[in-house]
């Protein structure tokens, strides 16, 4: 793996070096490729253009981010902003490379999840417009437009992370190839119309197993923290290191998810029957509403507190995209049509 490394280091090297202009550029990916901006952008904007697809990017979102940690408990992925000082191999000759805000994450590195949650978010997106398309115009030529766009989101998303030294080459590829087939899988097996209770079940079983697994390989003397250790030892600036990118956190919010979209789905089985204007009106405010939900400050301390407001935050996006927005929506307009 040593070679491989090197090798990945190498282009980091030169992608750094030879599109220093396009910083913004490719910070602007890494943060559209983020697993949680699937929840907080791809979902209402999706939702609010066809209710089934946008139900189902929560669902292949929080399933493919679920399964990339678990890869990350048993694989052990190096980082590159750490492996380049816990080599050894590059203290006489440093490679021309720095560090950003995002690099600093604090999990395991293989497969890439931003890789992974994109390839499969973004492919339940862009089959559903493809096959819309195609049964629209019954051209091959313009339903395929939204498969180049996906390859080259895809790719943007890849080259990002390796820019920004989260990632190693191969642990790119490997979680884009895993995401595409999660999304093909996942959007086919959908959990339409089942019940409150199956998504309880759901959101508690990850969360148990994921928590048993961590319990299991820590008794057999496997050390899961390792990679937040080697993050706080090698992160140029310490306030890089947060709180949200451990794997707990990923753990909470995928599991908040899987019942905050249980919740919805069972106080508004079929959603609020609502025309473009107001969908519109819908998205830009649940855009909104979003944002502000993620920008709700946690306490750090004590941690367990920490991820139980973060379990709770994500139980509330899935209420607010298809309840209550839409059902506020709804009352105004339904009101001043009867007036």
């Amino acid at each position: 793996m040593e070679a491989i490394h090197m090798q990945g280091i190498l282009i980091a090297e030169i992608l750094q070096q030879r599109t220093k202009g396009q910083d913004k550029l490719w910070l602007i990916a890494t943060h559209i490729g983020d697993p949680k901006f699937a929840f907080l952008l791809v979902f209402p904007l999706t939702y609010f253009i066809c209710r089934r697809t946008g139900r189902a990017i929560v669902w292949v979102a929080a399933i493919s981010e679920w399964l990339n940690l678990v890869f990350k408990w048993m694989l052990f992925g190096e980082r590159p902003y750490w492996w380049i000082g816990e080599s050894h191999l590059f203290d006489e000759t440093p490679p021309k490379v720095h560090q950003f805000a995002s690099t600093c994450e604090t999990g395991p590195g293989s497969p890439s999840g931003h890789a992974m949650v994109t390839a499969a978010v973004w492919w339940v997106m862009m089959s559903s417009i493809g096959s819309f398309l195609y049964s629209r115009t019954k051209s091959v030529l313009l339903s395929g437009v939204p498969y180049f766009i996906y390859l080259v989101m895809l790719m943007a998303v890849g080259i990002s992370r390796i820019f920004i030294l989260a990632h190693f080459p191969h642990q790119v590829i490997a979680g884009s190839i895993s995401g595409l087939f999660l999304g093909v899988i996942l959007s086919r097996r959908l959990p339409e119309g089942r019940p409150l209770m199956f998504f309880v079940c759901t959101s508690m079983g990850l969360l148990l197993g994921a928590l048993l697994l961590h319990g299991g390989l820590q008794q057999l003397g496997i050390n899961l923290s390792w990679s937040i250790a080697l993050a706080k030892k090698w992160c140029t600036h310490s306030q890089w290191v947060r709180l949200d990118t451990t794997p707990f956190s990923s753990l909470t919010r995928d599991c908040g998810a899987i019942l905050g979209l249980g919740l919805a789905q069972h106080w508004k089985p079929d959603g609020f029957p609502l025309p473009w204007a107001p969908r519109a009106l819908c998205l830009a405010l649940s855009s909104m509403a979003l944002y502000h939900v993620n920008r709700l400050p946690l306490p750090i301390q004590p941690q367990p507190l920490f991820y139980c407001l973060f379990f709770v935050k994500f139980i509330i996006v899935p209420q607010v995209v298809i309840v209550f927005v839409p059902g506020l929506v709804h009352l105004l307009t339904d009101k001043k049509k009867k007036d």
